[in-house]
């Protein structure tokens, strides 16, 4: 197989972890932060945000990465535009992530144990909102790889 096979596989790989995971968050974790009292909230965010912070930033960063190497040079033109299109959408999704989803973990994160401030300005639907951009940049970067993919054979 030729690189540009294997960088493929790797922003379609990327790209479809990524949608995935985010696709999870929006139907299974996001409710069950909505629906519970804003102190049970701050506990099961920091329990299960930890993993999240570490993987997906570089992951987002590595197949966004890939995906302009390919839209530089692999295949058809109108496979480079999608390649180019996923790229955007990755910085997209990492933009959103970035400005948006992490500032609010952050301050979630500072909170300590125990009830939450009497003016604590609940930031869950806010977060839900920013993710639920961020899911739909990475369905349709996927779908821009996938796409391109055929492209190119």
């Amino acid at each position: 197989m030729t690189v540009d096979v294997w960088l493929g596989v790797a922003v379609l790989l990327g790209s479809g972890l990524t949608a995935g995971v985010l696709f999870s968050v929006a139907l299974s974790v996001v409710p069950a932060f909505l629906g519970v009292p804003p102190e049970r909230y701050v506990e099961m965010h920091k329990l299960i945000g930890r993993r999240y912070d570490h993987v997906m930033p570089p992951m987002v960063a590595t197949w966004t990465v890939l995906d302009v190497v390919l839209a530089v040079g692999a295949g058809t033109t109108a496979g480079r535009a999608l390649f180019a299109l996923a790229a955007a959408l990755g910085c997209g999704v990492a933009a959103v992530s970035q400005l948006g989803n992490v500032p609010i973990n952050r301050r979630v994160k500072a909170l300590p144990a125990g009830p939450v401030p009497v003016d604590w300005d609940d930031p869950r639907t806010r977060w839900r909102v920013l993710n639920l951009l961020r899911t739909y940049l990475a369905v349709f970067a996927l779908v821009a790889n996938a796409s391109a993919l055929v492209l190119v054979g």
